[in-house]
């Protein structure tokens, strides 16, 4: 039980609870006593950030990321450092790996050390099967996830629409008359199965038949993307474009169908700085790291007010568009 779950059952607002929790001269000793009784009923134990609602003392945040290399993840994690420092806040980072157990043991030692929220950036933290160290965490603290969607109280999801992306990336290329469109993806995340679905619609919404449609998973390093594209030259296999679900498999692809003496529309995905280091220049999908980190930042300052939070917050990606592909204006979107 958390501090949201006292003040429904005492049918009073998380402030009231919040001014319980310290002492607060502000509240009548008949809502005090019903609350202090359903708090002992209940055998619940109050934190940091239940003790700050309201009060402006939140300020410890930890941060959660499977691999700091990874540009997303280091760009995402610089966005927060960043904001959070603008509020006199500090952080405590945890780079976990892909492993459960080290996930699991991570956010245990950021519960532990009494944070007061969590921020987890990326969809690799979504698990197919078991989220229940999510689930046990938010039971007392906020979790705020960054590009990834978990259905579960207090936790709070800021995602981009990558899906409806890559979906009209396709629409624009078929329009152009690139019907044969090679999609290059490396997991099976939230995030890259929002991707891979929005290239399946993409291609099933433009008539595209079963002979036209070409998605191939590929180990996340640019020999892996190298010797993907020599093997499908090799075969014959006929595809007339190209994009990726991240910016290194889609600049690798670039590179090696270059060598190939094939010039051809290629765009990644996430509009990092290997976008503009590849020659030509990459097209890239923005898919706003900056702007999830703020509207996470956002989200807290209004849990800390005590003011509705969704969810769930979806924003709109871009596309970047770079030499190795500019989109027809009069393409239509699906």
């Amino acid at each position: 039980m958390n501090i949201y779950d006292i003040a429904e059952k005492c049918g009073v607002s998380i402030a009231t609870v919040s001014r319980v929790l310290n002492n607060s001269p502000r509240v009548s000793e008949k809502t005090r006593n019903k609350i202090l009784s359903v708090m002992k009923n209940e055998g619940y134990v109050p934190n940091a950030f239940a003790r700050g609602l309201g009060l402006d003392s939140m300020r410890m945040i930890g941060v959660m990321c499977t691999d700091i290399t990874d540009p997303f993840y280091a760009n995402a994690v610089g966005n927060i450092e960043r904001l959070f420092k603008r509020q006199n806040k500090d952080i405590v980072l945890c780079c976990t790996g892909n492993e459960l157990a080290d996930k699991k043991k991570s956010l245990s030692y950021m519960v532990d050390r009494r944070v007061d929220a969590v921020v987890l950036i990326g969809s690799a933290f979504k698990e197919e099967t078991d989220n229940s160290h999510i689930r046990r965490a938010a039971e007392s603290i906020p979790v705020i996830i960054i590009n990834g969607y978990i259905d579960l109280p207090n936790v709070y999801c800021v995602v981009c629409d990558e899906r409806g992306a890559v979906r009209e990336n396709v629409a624009a290329l078929v329009n152009e008359g690139y019907n044969k469109i090679l999609y290059l993806y490396d997991a099976s995340t939230y995030s890259g199965n929002e991707k891979l679905s929005g290239y399946k619609e993409g291609c099933r919404l433009c008539g595209l038949s079963a002979e036209d449609i070409l998605s191939v998973r590929v180990a996340h390093s640019v020999k892996a993307v190298e010797e993907k594209i020599n093997e499908l030259i090799a075969l014959g296999t006929e595809f007339n474009s190209v994009m990726a679900s991240e910016d290194i498999l889609a600049a690798a692809a670039l590179n090696t169908l270059r060598k190939n003496g094939k010039k051809i529309p290629v765009i990644g995905f996430n509009n990092s700085a290997i976008a503009e280091c590849t020659n030509p220049s990459l097209t890239s999908v923005d898919n706003m790291a900056e702007a999830m980190c703020e509207t996470a930042v956002r989200l807290l300052d209004d849990m800390a007010e005590q003011k509705n939070v969704p969810s769930k917050t979806v924003i709109s990606a871009r596309l970047i568009e770079r030499e190795s592909y500019k989109k027809n204006r009069r393409g239509q979107k699906l």
